[in-house]
């Protein structure tokens, strides 16, 4: 147990923009660590001049955002957004000029639903509308966690992105499992001692199959196949596919082989 002079128990906030980007330290150009996606719960530490410490509830990771990116939590969600982004709008007409965009993953309150021209939207407390086929009440999982991934096929890659609007290889999978109802760690070297089981690849790595979260020092991709993965690459700045055997070979001068194999 960690020895302290205090402990501050934490004030429950929620998300309030599309996306929040989490620094390392309370500063504008400190490096981003990771995202908070809207409608994210977390615990409020510590609110000092602008910015708040807090930890996000799903998986634990701490760091700094901006406070006015918070708010209080006021009703539950009961919606997830299942597009990889969708758009909100002042009302339930896809005319009108967007108010904001949402990436896949976030979640929202739905009261009600609307038709206009043949477009059903669900309407939010705001009044505000999202196209009711991006979405899906929060306990309807999907169970094939690389048909999400597949989905996001060429979004931007983004270290320490979380959302459709950019995304690194941990986030690739921690985004395709929540998608799944499995909340799962953030960072690589977490997610390499924590998902699914570890298996033996054998010598030409021909036993894996589709699902299959091949890791390496610093990088993640899942089996697409049982020759091709999906991952957010690098090398390509983008989420894309790309034979197994080619990323061994790439990868392999920057950080050496594969060191996990690990199955759902």
């Amino acid at each position: 147990m960690a020895a302290a002079e205090r402990f501050v128990p934490g004030k429950p906030m929620r998300v309030a923009d599309p996306v929040v980007d989490v620094r390392s330290e309370p500063r504008g150009d400190a490096g981003i660590i990771t995202q908070l996606l809207y409608g994210d719960d977390v615990l409020v530490f510590e609110d000092d001049n602008g910015w708040c410490w807090v930890q996000n509830e799903r998986d634990g990771y701490v760091g700094y955002v901006v406070d006015t990116t918070l708010d209080r939590r006021s009703t539950d969600p009961t919606h997830i957004v299942i597009a990889p982004r969708t758009f909100v709008y002042p009302g339930s007409d896809l005319k009108f000029p967007r108010t904001r965009a949402l990436s896949m993953g976030s979640l929202v309150t739905v009261i009600g639903g609307e038709e206009r021209r043949g477009t059903l939207y669900g309407m939010l407390p705001s009044g505000e509308a999202v196209i009711a086929k991006h979405l899906v009440p929060i306990d309807e999982v999907t169970d094939d966690h690389v048909a999400v991934a597949e989905t996001l096929m060429h979004t931007p890659y983004l270290w320490g992105g979380v959302s459709g609007f950019g995304i690194d290889c941990s986030g690739l999978v921690q985004l395709s499992l929540l998608m799944t109802g499995q909340p799962v760690l953030r960072d690589t070297d977490m997610q390499a001692t924590s998902v699914g089981e570890l298996i033996e690849p054998d010598r030409d790595y021909h036993n894996l199959q589709r699902g299959d979260f091949v890791f390496w020092k610093g990088h993640v991709a899942m089996m697409a196949s049982h020759s091709m993965l999906v991952h957010a690459s690098g090398h390509t700045m983008s989420v894309t596919l790309e034979p197994l055997r080619d990323a061994i070979e790439r990868i392999d001068y920057l950080y050496g082989q594969p060191t996990a194999v690990r199955r759902l």
